[in-house]
């Protein structure tokens, strides 16, 4: 185990780069108004990192009010103007990149490697790629579709748009929210979790070094209750885009309906990981060790629930048991660490308490306790599997956003397949085979926006992200995302000339 030291200011010194207060509001710090602070703590080691002052309802208004103000401006910007802004802005991101990592790293737990190699150069992919995509917001092409008249499509942004971003991911989130509503010209107020608010404010910051005008970008640090639920009912915000778990969803599509707003929901997921027969059992165990802890399992597309196919279920049990118990917990700071704390004793808490009540119905073949020593002022978990649990049971069913892996066996494809749809999720999935014509079937047959074959995890730019049933709808990333931030307009017009059309009789007169 590594020792992880205290929140020195070689971690990231937040209270000194937020003295001015955790808002970001037309191009400047301020504080919030609500009257009441909150205190970000680093998970690793339970030290207080950053107290500020929480957003409040009036913070909320004069965000909007920003955003509404710099509307006009940013979308009647030409694409190659707006290109050119976040081809800046990419740049610029770049070139902060070791900033970002630590920050992330303090407030999440996570480890500087996953930081560093992930969370940074993801989000820098990100905006190079809609600096790109800024350019090709096209709509149809025109053409005479009745004969008498020339029809063609515009591709128009909403307007402001208020977001809601979650505390696993909070850089790249702030980025999946933030880049495709501004490349399709929209403005935007964004909502970070409020114990994870840092790098939102720092990605809006590097935006207005990059040249973005103000108000396009703003950042109010509040609670979900007071400063998120007033974003989604505000009348001047034309649409929420909400990332969190199902239960928040729907009281976030309860809101915004109030208004009718445009809604982007990505909500929980639970995983399947589907292992035939046939698979190479040697990756598909390093792919699920992979997949369930990334991020300390903090991953809505996480590997949650390995199904198994009978002849190689035992063998699998065993050697994930065996590379879990390699894995290097520790300081997400030191070097070497594999997995850190997760984001908050809270959360640590939770996760434990799952595994805790499986104890009486399935084995937990490794982990399942928070290790001592040096580690025990951290929110830390020991990678857990979890085997030999029924489908309806609990840690099968219920999201628990930990470093926990349920494996259970099957006998037919049918089965297998039957198996992985039945939750009310539809996020991820991954099967693994070297038939590909199984795999194809898998690729088919299973429920999910995204469906890995013999891998878990990998995400690009280049693809859309999103979920079926109770995991939402929308797509993040992708040329796709501008279905969810732009508003297709019909422009009509006559080629004839004449004044009495002969469709005119079906109102008045005769032919």
């Amino acid at each position: 185990m590594h020792n992880p030291g205290n929140a020195t200011p070689d971690r990231f010194p937040a209270q000194d780069r937020f003295a001015d207060g955790a808002q970001y509001l037309a191009g400047r710090l301020t504080k919030g108004t609500s009257g009441r602070t909150h205190t970000v703590v680093d998970p690793a080691t339970g030290a207080d990192v950053l107290t500020y002052e929480l957003a409040g309802p009036d913070d909320v208004d004069a965000a909007v009010a920003a955003a509404r103000a710099a509307f006009p401006g940013w979308a009647g910007a030409t694409p190659g103007e707006r290109s050119d802004a976040l081809h800046r802005f990419a740049a610029v991101l770049a070139d902060r990149a070791e900033d970002f990592a630590r920050a992330e790293s303090l407030q999440c737990g996570k480890p500087l490697k996953l930081t560093r190699e992930f969370d940074v150069p993801g989000t820098v992919d990100n905006a190079a790629f809609f600096a790109g995509a800024a350019r090709h917001l096209q709509g149809q092409s025109a053409g005479e579709y009745s004969g008498d008249h020339t029809s063609y499509v515009r591709r128009e942004p909403i307007g402001v748009v208020g977001s809601i971003a979650p505390w696993n991911y909070p850089l790249q989130m702030a980025a999946w929210k933030i880049l495709p509503a501004i490349a399709a010209g929209n403005t935007i107020v964004l909502k970070p979790a409020e114990i994870t608010p840092l790098t939102s404010l720092m990605f809006a910051q590097a935006a207005t070094e990059a040249g973005i005008p103000d108000g396009v970008i703003n950042i109010v640090s509040g609670t979900g209750r007071e400063a998120g639920e007033h974003l989604v009912a505000h009348p001047d915000v034309a649409m929420t885009s909400f990332t969190g778990s199902t239960a928040v969803g729907k009281r976030v599509a309860e809101v915004a309906t109030a208004t009718v707003k445009r809604l982007h929901l990505e909500l929980g997921g639970k995983a399947p990981f589907l292992v035939f027969d046939d698979a190479d059992l040697d990756a598909a165990v390093h792919g699920a060790v992979a997949g369930a802890l990334i991020n300390t399992g903090q991953d809505c597309t996480a590997a949650t629930r390995a199904y198994v196919q009978r002849p190689l279920y035992e063998a699998f049990v065993e050697k994930t048991a065996a590379l879990m118990d390699t894995v290097r917990v520790g300081d997400p700071f030191a070097p070497g660490t594999d997995l850190g704390p997760l984001v908050s004793h809270v959360q640590r808490d939770r996760v434990a308490a799952f595994v805790d009540r499986a104890r009486s119905y399935a084995r937990v073949v490794c982990g399942g306790e928070a290790p001592e020593g040096d580690l025990k002022d951290g929110a830390y978990y020991r990678p857990t599997l979890v085997a030999d649990a029924a489908q309806d049971s609990e840690v099968v069913q219920s999201e628990i956003f930990g470093p926990v892996l349920v494996v259970l066996p099957f006998d037919t494809d049918d089965e297998g397949i039957r198996l992985a749809n039945d939750t009310p999720y539809g996020l991820a999935a991954s099967a693994w085979s070297r038939d590909v014509y199984r795999a194809n079937r898998a690729t088919r047959e299973i429920k999910a926006g995204c469906v890995w074959i013999n891998d878990h995890i990998p995400i690009i730019s280049e693809m859309p992200h999103g979920g079926y049933k109770a995991s939402g709808f929308g797509k993040d990333m992708s040329a796709y995302s501008f279905e969810e931030y732009t508003q297709v307009k019909h422009v009509m017009f006559d080629n004839t000339a004449v004044a009495a059309k002969d469709w005119h009789r079906t109102v008045f007169g005769d032919r």
